[in-house]
């Protein structure tokens, strides 16, 4: 038998595939990665190992709360402080959860790792491993899987691709799995109450940005904000400024510590740069790449044409304009049969 490490983050998912693997003859070890101090964790962890008693595998906690603070937490607090908009569960795949998995996986002498993720792991005509969009696209999950590594693919299973929500639900009741009925977690890890500026504040204390201007689109000093961390790209309500028709928040300029306030027309776009580019399905783009792009997680792809700036950077031309492509965000790009070719940080 190939001997698997799941990762079990306490809910539905984890557990069902967990089970899964099991019944299809794996020696299967749960691992729940504990990441924070705070008592919510606790619970999911107390979670994770009543459906790891109840499949009937080994279970296991493994202490990763030192290098969460480092690689998650802290850059997250830095790009909203500079004005950007992140996303923290991209950076915490690759560079905690399966970081983590795989070197279980190896203390444990296993050949796979698994996640209760919504997606496929394929292994393209090139040689090449990506992820595929799950087959029930309003769970698919590719958007945040983006940046994991060949490495990290070659070692992956992910049962649950070809299953919707409802399916694991059933799945886990009539296997008598405890958190069947789990409600998903809605919001990042580390700030529950998802209360940002709050989380951003207890953490960076003095160098929160002040209050500053809003300004329209030529300048103008419309009144003033609370401080860039309360606000990204693309936001409408909640702006505590009425200027008499419907305004949204274009762009965050912390060097000037202004944010400028358009029209909903101004937010759409039809080019946009990233960096930190990874390469999933193709190792490289020669001369440009004719594909479909989404620059959020609900987001739904576009096709758009991608050509290399340098070695860190590509730029993407829509053919229709999107809206609120927002900095420090993500934009992935997927062939037309829903594989990642690749995928970076919104500039």
């Amino acid at each position: 038998m190939s001997k698997v490490i799941v990762g079990m983050s306490g809910g539905v998912d984890s557990a069902v595939a967990a089970y899964l693997l099991k019944q299809s003859g794996y020696d299967v070890i749960g691992l729940t990665l504990r990441t924070l101090e705070a008592e919510s964790r606790c619970c999911e962890i107390e979670d994770a190992a009543a459906a790891a008693r109840k499949i009937g595998i080994p279970y296991h906690t493994l202490n990763c709360i030192s290098e969460f603070k480092t690689e998650v937490i802290s850059p997250f607090v830095e790009d909203y402080i500079s004005g950007l908009t992140p996303n923290p569960c991209v950076v915490c795949n690759r560079c905690i959860k399966w970081e983590r998995l795989m070197y279980f996986a190896k203390v444990m002498k296993a050949d796979f790792v698994a996640t209760g993720h919504y997606a496929h792991v394929v292994k393209l005509e090139n040689g090449r491993y990506t992820v595929k969009q799950a087959s029930h696209s309003e769970k698919d999950q590719t958007y945040m899987l983006y940046r994991l590594s060949q490495e990290q693919l070659a070692a992956t299973l992910m049962p649950l691709g070809d299953l919707s929500k409802d399916e694991v639900r059933k799945i886990a009741e009539e296997a008598g799995i405890p958190v069947a009925a789990k409600p998903d977690s809605q919001e990042i890890c580390f700030v529950p109450d998802d209360d940002y500026a709050g989380f951003i504040e207890r953490e960076a204390a003095d160098r929160v940005p002040p209050k500053g201007a809003f300004v329209d689109e030529e300048g103008l000093v419309l009144g003033e904000h609370q401080g860039i961390i309360h606000y990204t790209v693309g936001q409408r309500k909640g702006l505590g400024i009425a200027l008499g028709h419907p305004a949204y928040v274009k762009k965050i300029n912390a060097e000037t510590n202004e944010v400028v306030l358009g029209t909903e027309d101004s937010l759409y776009s039809s080019r946009i740069t990233c960096r930190a580019v990874n390469f999933m399905g193709i190792e490289d783009i020669a001369d440009e790449l004719t594909c479909n792009v989404k620059v959020r997680y609900h987001h739904e792809a576009q096709p758009a044409v991608v050509r290399r700036l340098d070695d860190d950077r590509i730029e993407i031309n829509f053919d229709k304009p999107v809206k609120a492509a927002t900095p420090g965000q993500s934009a992935v790009l997927y062939d037309d049969s829903g594989h990642v070719l690749a995928g970076g940080i919104i500039e």
